[in-house]
């Protein structure tokens, strides 16, 4: 058996290139390399994906969190709730405005965000809350929204970076809030080359702060109503997402359908495999187990050259750099154990059942050893 590698772009790239060239060259012709018609109708396309009325295409995944945090007016002093076992951005872009990350421990089984201990962090600062769909699985987010209402209307901003294409309650991750961020980082379901983002929402004075922030503030030409950024997303990244996407429908039903191999085969291992809700339909962008002997797994994996992965392995609340927050280790208990337990499988498209069915078969050998 060949190395199993986590992710394989070269082979999605064989399957679209065709219609990824094609799009390429319309661009080149045209030469409208920044706010080209691509850019339109990419962000027509997502918010119809998302069941939303407008969108705006962001440079990146962390730009888009940071846009719509400047936009919902996040400023120094105010808190934003959200979870310490999340990529780094979701609690960077918070601190970048000054304001102040507060988190709320993880589900032992989802891994997104508690929702039984998200009131009581409420506060009188509290201006934002961030919950993340780790993974591809919704959050709780009725119960989430419900909280949200109850302590003065408060903004829900989804973390949507990991979930285009899943469901809650079927409604699709992005419609679930105030707004959403997304990524079209490479490594994500609809990768593109490079980094790029997207903001979803149903408020359109919304969209257009965000649209105008992403634009240094630009009301017209040369007219600055506030202070923004250089968030745009150029053409040629959005003609390439867009020629990807027809294709988005087909891998998720492979990462479904390789999920459900790994559930099957490994259902009668000392892993335990993903929990995802009976409302909800994951897009799994990551496939992750919990195990014992985590590290000693991944080294057996490593030479049976199974591709793994640790997401994530040190919590926010313990990173350096948020010290000054003044968290304590024990904190956050279920984020230090998943922390410490978790490991990432290849789940990504171009995998085969064969393949799916070694790296299963090396994790049982290795428990069985």
């Amino acid at each position: 058996m060949e190395a199993i590698n986590m992710l394989d772009l070269q082979a999605e790239f064989r399957h679209i290139k065709d219609d990824v060239r094609a799009a390429i060259e319309n661009v080149l012709e045209h030469q409208w390399f920044v706010g080209g018609p691509e850019v339109q109708q990419l962000e027509e396309k997502l918010a119809a994906m998302c069941g939303c009325k407008f969108a705006a295409a962001i440079s990146s995944g962390t730009d888009a969190l940071l846009c719509a945090l400047m936009s919902l007016g996040i400023e120094a002093g105010d808190e934003v709730i959200t979870t310490p076992f999340t990529f780094f951005a979701t609690a960077g872009c918070i601190h970048r405005l000054g304001a102040t990350p507060v988190f709320v421990d993880i589900e032992p089984d989802t891994f997104n965000i508690n929702p039984k201990l998200l009131e009581s962090a409420i506060t009188a600062k509290t201006k934002v809350i961030l919950p993340v769909h780790l993974f591809g699985q919704c959050a709780e987010m009725d119960v989430i929204n419900d909280i949200a209402v109850r302590n003065g209307n408060l903004p829900v901003l989804e973390d949507a970076a990991q979930a285009i294409g899943s469901t809650y309650r079927d409604r699709p991750a992005g419609s679930l809030a105030t707004a959403a961020a997304m990524s079209f980082y490479p490594t994500k379901n609809l990768g593109g080359f490079g980094e790029g983002g997207m903001i979803v929402t149903d408020d359109e004075s919304l969209v257009e702060r965000c649209r105008m922030t992403r634009n240094h503030g630009e009301t017209s030409r040369y007219h600055h109503a506030f202070v923004g950024g250089n968030f745009r997303l150029d053409t040629m990244k959005c003609a390439i997402l867009l020629a990807k996407l027809p294709h988005l429908a087909g891998f998720q039903a492979a990462r479904v359908h390789n999920a459900a191999r790994y559930g099957a085969l490994l259902a009668d291992s000392p892993v335990q495999t993903p929990a995802i809700r009976p409302h909800n339909k994951s897009c799994f962008h990551q496939y992750s187990i919990l195990c014992d002997r985590r590290d000693e797994l991944m080294a057996h994996l490593k030479e049976c050259k199974v591709g793994c992965g640790v997401y994530y392995p040190i919590p926010l609340h313990m990173q350096e750099c948020f010290k000054p927050l003044g968290y304590e280790e024990s904190d956050f208990p279920v984020s230090m154990e998943v922390a410490g337990r978790i490991l990432s499988l290849p789940i990504h498209p171009m995998l085969s059942d064969k393949e799916v069915e070694f790296a299963a078969a090396a994790i049982k050998t290795f428990f069985e050893g």
